[in-house]
């Protein structure tokens, strides 16, 4: 099957006009609908349906989007920290887009009634990045070895689902006790 065309620049503006709409949309309202979305992207609901069959496939879109950037992340913090802080930012980072994903809870739901795959691969994709940087940690003697990315998103997964008030103060707080204890027998402590 051949590759899909690229997009023209006017519909790719459109799109990334679309896309960061229905961000701010679905943050602010999780029951916004497409036609509010097109307005707010200034463009018609016919455009935004030519770039998404569906309101599911907007929403996925977004969500996909947001784990992108999300997973994007090591590399860059990285190049910047040493790697135990690069882990310990991105464990916070995760709570961050906990956040996120919980201000599009309803929207988020809308896709979890399909059979589409874009949970499964937010979870793996956060999982190969959270190895990345314990990869790192452990080969410059900062992290414990022996705890993989799914763990750790696992021991964040529980907390970062609860509905209970203040569950982001408590997640930044199990954020930090994880990272003291990925660092607890590494290598160059005692």
């Amino acid at each position: 099957m051949p590759s899909p065309r690229p997009l023209r620049a006017d519909a790719r503006r459109n799109r990334d006009a679309l896309l960061t709409a229905a961000r701010e949309a679905f943050l602010a309202d999780d029951d916004a609908h497409v036609e509010e979305i097109a307005r707010r992207a200034g463009v018609a609901v016919g455009t935004l349906y030519r770039h998404f069959d569906t309101r599911e496939a907007l929403v996925a879109e977004v969500y996909r989007q947001e784990v992108a950037e999300l997973c994007d992340a090591p590399a860059r913090l990285l190049a910047q920290h040493a790697p135990d802080e690069a882990l310990r930012t991105f464990l916070l980072l995760l709570v961050e887009h906990a956040a996120v994903g919980r201000g599009m809870s309803e929207a988020l739901e809308s896709i979890m009634a399909t059979d589409s795959p874009v949970f499964d691969d937010a979870r793996d994709e956060m999982a190969r990045a959270l190895d990345e940087l314990l990869a790192a940690g452990v080969a410059a003697g900062l992290v414990r070895e022996g705890v993989g990315g799914r763990v750790a998103l696992r021991a964040l997964g529980g907390i970062c689902g609860m509905r209970a008030k203040g569950w982001e103060d408590d997640a930044v707080h199990v954020a930090t006790i994880l990272y003291d204890g990925l660092r607890y027998g590494a290598a160059t402590r005692d």
